[in-house]
Protein backbone atom coordinates (compact mmCIF):
# COMPACT_ATOMS: atom_id res chain seq x y z
CA UNK A 1 0.00 0.00 0.00
CA UNK A 2 1.41 3.64 -0.72
CA UNK A 3 1.73 5.36 2.35
CA UNK A 4 -0.15 8.53 3.29
CA UNK A 5 1.61 11.65 4.29
CA UNK A 6 -0.23 14.72 5.12
CA UNK A 7 1.29 17.87 4.71
CA UNK A 8 0.04 20.72 6.98
CA UNK A 9 1.43 23.70 5.63
CA UNK A 10 -1.80 25.23 4.74
CA UNK A 11 -2.83 25.02 8.41
CA UNK A 12 -0.12 26.83 9.65
CA UNK A 13 -1.33 29.85 6.90
CA UNK A 14 -4.52 29.43 8.91
CA UNK A 15 -2.84 29.62 12.29
CA UNK A 16 -0.79 32.38 10.71
CA UNK A 17 -3.15 34.73 9.32
CA UNK A 18 -4.96 35.60 12.66
CA UNK A 19 -1.97 35.52 14.96
CA UNK A 20 -2.52 33.17 17.92
CA UNK A 21 -2.14 29.46 18.12
CA UNK A 22 -5.75 28.41 16.64
CA UNK A 23 -6.00 25.92 14.70
CA UNK A 24 -3.00 24.55 16.83
CA UNK A 25 -0.49 22.90 13.80
CA UNK A 26 0.53 20.02 16.44
CA UNK A 27 -2.56 18.90 17.47
CA UNK A 28 -3.82 18.85 13.56
CA UNK A 29 -0.25 16.52 13.23
CA UNK A 30 -1.72 14.30 16.34
CA UNK A 31 -5.13 14.22 15.03
CA UNK A 32 -3.97 12.95 10.99
CA UNK A 33 -2.07 10.28 12.38
CA UNK A 34 -4.84 9.28 14.57
CA UNK A 35 -7.31 9.61 11.58
CA UNK A 36 -4.73 6.90 10.08
CA UNK A 37 -2.46 9.10 8.09
CA UNK A 38 1.53 7.04 7.78
CA UNK A 39 3.04 10.42 8.15
CA UNK A 40 3.24 13.94 8.54
CA UNK A 41 4.91 16.63 5.96
CA UNK A 42 5.59 20.01 6.33
CA UNK A 43 7.78 22.73 3.77
CA UNK A 44 9.19 25.91 6.30
CA UNK A 45 10.54 28.41 4.08
CA UNK A 46 12.78 30.97 4.98
CA UNK A 47 9.70 33.84 5.73
CA UNK A 48 7.97 31.75 7.64
CA UNK A 49 4.71 32.64 5.95
CA UNK A 50 2.89 29.34 6.91
CA UNK A 51 4.96 26.76 8.78
CA UNK A 52 7.49 28.32 11.06
CA UNK A 53 10.80 26.40 12.11
CA UNK A 54 10.01 26.62 15.86
CA UNK A 55 7.21 24.38 14.40
CA UNK A 56 9.72 21.81 13.44
CA UNK A 57 11.09 21.20 16.79
CA UNK A 58 7.82 20.84 18.44
CA UNK A 59 6.33 18.25 16.09
CA UNK A 60 8.98 16.22 16.18
CA UNK A 61 7.82 14.19 19.49
CA UNK A 62 4.21 14.20 18.83
CA UNK A 63 4.84 12.74 15.01
CA UNK A 64 5.52 8.76 15.81
CA UNK A 65 4.44 7.84 11.89
CA UNK A 66 7.29 9.37 9.58
CA UNK A 67 8.09 12.86 9.44
CA UNK A 68 8.82 14.22 6.24
CA UNK A 69 10.67 17.66 6.11
CA UNK A 70 10.77 19.42 2.52
CA UNK A 71 12.74 22.68 1.91
CA UNK A 72 15.49 24.01 -0.58
CA UNK A 73 18.68 23.56 1.65
CA UNK A 74 19.74 26.53 2.21
CA UNK A 75 22.61 26.59 5.30
CA UNK A 76 19.43 26.98 7.82
CA UNK A 77 17.27 24.69 6.41
CA UNK A 78 19.91 22.07 6.27
CA UNK A 79 20.57 22.68 10.02
CA UNK A 80 17.32 22.69 11.11
CA UNK A 81 17.06 19.10 9.74
CA UNK A 82 20.40 17.74 10.88
CA UNK A 83 18.88 19.11 14.47
CA UNK A 84 15.45 17.84 14.19
CA UNK A 85 16.33 14.55 12.19
CA UNK A 86 13.10 13.73 10.87
CA UNK A 87 12.76 10.13 8.78
CA UNK A 88 13.06 11.82 5.77
CA UNK A 89 13.71 14.79 4.07
CA UNK A 90 13.20 15.98 0.33
CA UNK A 91 15.21 18.40 -1.18
CA UNK A 92 13.12 21.25 -2.96
CA UNK A 93 14.98 24.02 -5.68
CA UNK A 94 12.69 26.42 -3.97
CA UNK A 95 12.97 30.26 -5.04
CA UNK A 96 12.69 32.44 -2.27
CA UNK A 97 9.74 34.31 -3.68
CA UNK A 98 8.29 30.92 -4.75
CA UNK A 99 3.87 30.57 -4.07
CA UNK A 100 4.74 26.91 -3.64
CA UNK A 101 6.93 24.67 -5.51
CA UNK A 102 6.99 25.11 -9.19
CA UNK A 103 9.94 22.76 -10.67
CA UNK A 104 12.08 19.41 -9.81
CA UNK A 105 15.89 19.58 -9.15
CA UNK A 106 18.09 19.51 -12.84
CA UNK A 107 19.94 16.55 -11.55
CA UNK A 108 22.68 16.50 -13.58
CA UNK A 109 23.66 20.35 -13.12
CA UNK A 110 23.54 20.54 -10.05
CA UNK A 111 24.86 17.21 -9.38
CA UNK A 112 27.81 18.04 -7.27
CA UNK A 113 26.02 19.99 -4.64
CA UNK A 114 23.33 17.40 -3.82
CA UNK A 115 26.02 14.77 -3.47
CA UNK A 116 27.70 16.67 -0.79
CA UNK A 117 23.91 17.57 0.58
CA UNK A 118 22.73 14.02 0.58
CA UNK A 119 25.61 12.51 2.38
CA UNK A 120 25.51 14.83 5.08
CA UNK A 121 21.85 14.22 5.65
CA UNK A 122 22.10 10.10 5.33
CA UNK A 123 25.60 10.36 8.17
CA UNK A 124 22.91 11.74 10.24
CA UNK A 125 20.53 8.69 9.42
CA UNK A 126 18.22 10.91 7.59
CA UNK A 127 16.66 9.12 4.64
CA UNK A 128 16.90 11.58 1.52
CA UNK A 129 14.52 12.39 -1.75
CA UNK A 130 14.61 14.48 -3.76
CA UNK A 131 11.95 16.65 -5.84
CA UNK A 132 11.88 15.85 -10.08
CA UNK A 133 10.27 16.66 -13.00
CA UNK A 134 9.30 13.37 -14.87
CA UNK A 135 11.96 13.32 -17.00
CA UNK A 136 14.27 10.13 -18.02
CA UNK A 137 17.43 11.85 -18.15
CA UNK A 138 16.47 13.39 -14.38
CA UNK A 139 15.99 10.05 -13.25
CA UNK A 140 18.96 8.63 -14.19
CA UNK A 141 20.86 11.99 -12.44
CA UNK A 142 19.15 11.54 -9.19
CA UNK A 143 20.59 8.28 -9.03
CA UNK A 144 24.05 9.94 -9.34
CA UNK A 145 23.34 12.02 -6.27
CA UNK A 146 23.20 8.97 -3.92
CA UNK A 147 19.73 9.79 -3.11
CA UNK A 148 17.42 7.05 -1.53
CA UNK A 149 14.24 8.27 -3.08
CA UNK A 150 13.00 10.86 -5.85
CA UNK A 151 9.85 12.55 -5.14
CA UNK A 152 8.01 13.18 -8.86
CA UNK A 153 6.49 16.69 -9.59
CA UNK A 154 2.78 15.72 -10.30
CA UNK A 155 1.58 19.58 -10.89
CA UNK A 156 1.12 18.88 -15.08
CA UNK A 157 -0.35 15.33 -14.74
CA UNK A 158 -2.92 16.77 -12.09
CA UNK A 159 -3.60 19.78 -14.79
CA UNK A 160 -4.23 17.41 -17.66
CA UNK A 161 -5.67 14.69 -15.95
CA UNK A 162 -8.32 17.50 -14.81
CA UNK A 163 -8.58 18.04 -18.77
CA UNK A 164 -9.49 15.05 -19.65
CA UNK A 165 -5.77 13.76 -21.30
CA UNK A 166 -5.00 10.76 -19.24
CA UNK A 167 -1.82 10.13 -21.24
CA UNK A 168 -0.34 12.44 -19.04
CA UNK A 169 0.40 9.87 -16.60
CA UNK A 170 3.11 8.15 -19.04
CA UNK A 171 6.11 9.98 -18.59
CA UNK A 172 5.51 9.62 -14.69
CA UNK A 173 4.98 5.50 -15.35
CA UNK A 174 8.25 5.60 -17.23
CA UNK A 175 10.00 7.14 -14.85
CA UNK A 176 8.64 5.22 -12.14
CA UNK A 177 9.73 2.21 -14.46
CA UNK A 178 13.58 3.37 -14.77
CA UNK A 179 13.74 4.51 -10.66
CA UNK A 180 12.84 1.23 -9.69
CA UNK A 181 15.28 -0.63 -12.10
CA UNK A 182 18.19 1.69 -10.27
CA UNK A 183 16.95 1.01 -7.20
CA UNK A 184 15.55 4.23 -6.38
CA UNK A 185 12.52 4.69 -3.95
CA UNK A 186 9.12 6.54 -5.59
CA UNK A 187 7.21 9.20 -3.96
CA UNK A 188 4.96 11.70 -5.99
CA UNK A 189 3.15 15.19 -4.61
CA UNK A 190 1.63 18.31 -5.71
CA UNK A 191 -1.85 18.94 -6.55
CA UNK A 192 -2.43 14.82 -6.37
CA UNK A 193 -6.18 14.97 -4.97
CA UNK A 194 -8.99 12.16 -4.42
CA UNK A 195 -10.37 13.07 -7.95
CA UNK A 196 -6.66 12.01 -9.59
CA UNK A 197 -4.76 9.68 -6.92
CA UNK A 198 -6.08 6.59 -7.36
CA UNK A 199 -5.39 6.64 -11.34
CA UNK A 200 -2.03 7.71 -10.46
CA UNK A 201 -1.31 5.24 -7.86
CA UNK A 202 -2.18 2.63 -10.23
CA UNK A 203 0.00 3.35 -13.29
CA UNK A 204 2.94 4.44 -11.19
CA UNK A 205 4.90 1.03 -10.22
CA UNK A 206 6.49 0.91 -6.40
CA UNK A 207 4.52 4.12 -5.48
CA UNK A 208 6.02 3.87 -1.87
CA UNK A 209 4.57 7.40 -0.50
CA UNK A 210 2.06 10.74 -1.46
CA UNK A 211 2.71 13.88 0.30
CA UNK A 212 -1.02 15.72 0.11
CA UNK A 213 -1.94 19.25 1.71
CA UNK A 214 -3.48 21.97 -0.35
CA UNK A 215 -6.13 19.81 -1.62
CA UNK A 216 -6.92 17.62 1.26
CA UNK A 217 -7.52 20.49 3.66
CA UNK A 218 -9.90 21.96 0.61
CA UNK A 219 -11.91 18.35 0.57
CA UNK A 220 -12.02 18.47 4.28
CA UNK A 221 -13.42 21.73 4.60
CA UNK A 222 -16.87 19.95 3.01
CA UNK A 223 -16.24 16.17 3.96
CA UNK A 224 -14.20 16.68 7.33
CA UNK A 225 -10.85 15.33 7.66
CA UNK A 226 -11.03 12.20 9.18
CA UNK A 227 -13.28 10.91 6.63
CA UNK A 228 -10.97 12.52 3.70
CA UNK A 229 -8.10 10.77 5.46
CA UNK A 230 -9.99 7.44 5.27
CA UNK A 231 -11.42 8.27 1.67
CA UNK A 232 -7.60 8.69 0.33
CA UNK A 233 -6.23 5.31 2.50
CA UNK A 234 -9.20 3.80 0.46
CA UNK A 235 -8.17 4.98 -2.90
CA UNK A 236 -4.14 4.03 -2.09
CA UNK A 237 -4.90 0.33 -1.41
Amino acid sequence: MTKLSVNINKIATLRNSRGGDVPNVVQFAKDVQRFGAQGVTIHPRPDERHIRYQDAYDLKPEVYTEYNIEGNPIDSFVQLVLNVKPTQVTLVPDAVDAITSNAGWDTIKHKDFLVEVIKEFKQNGIRTSIFVDPILKQIDGAKETGTDRIELYTEAFAHQYGLGNQDAVKPYAECAKLANELGLGINAGHDLSLDNIQFFKEHIPGLLEVSIGHALVAESLYLGVENVIQMYLHKLK
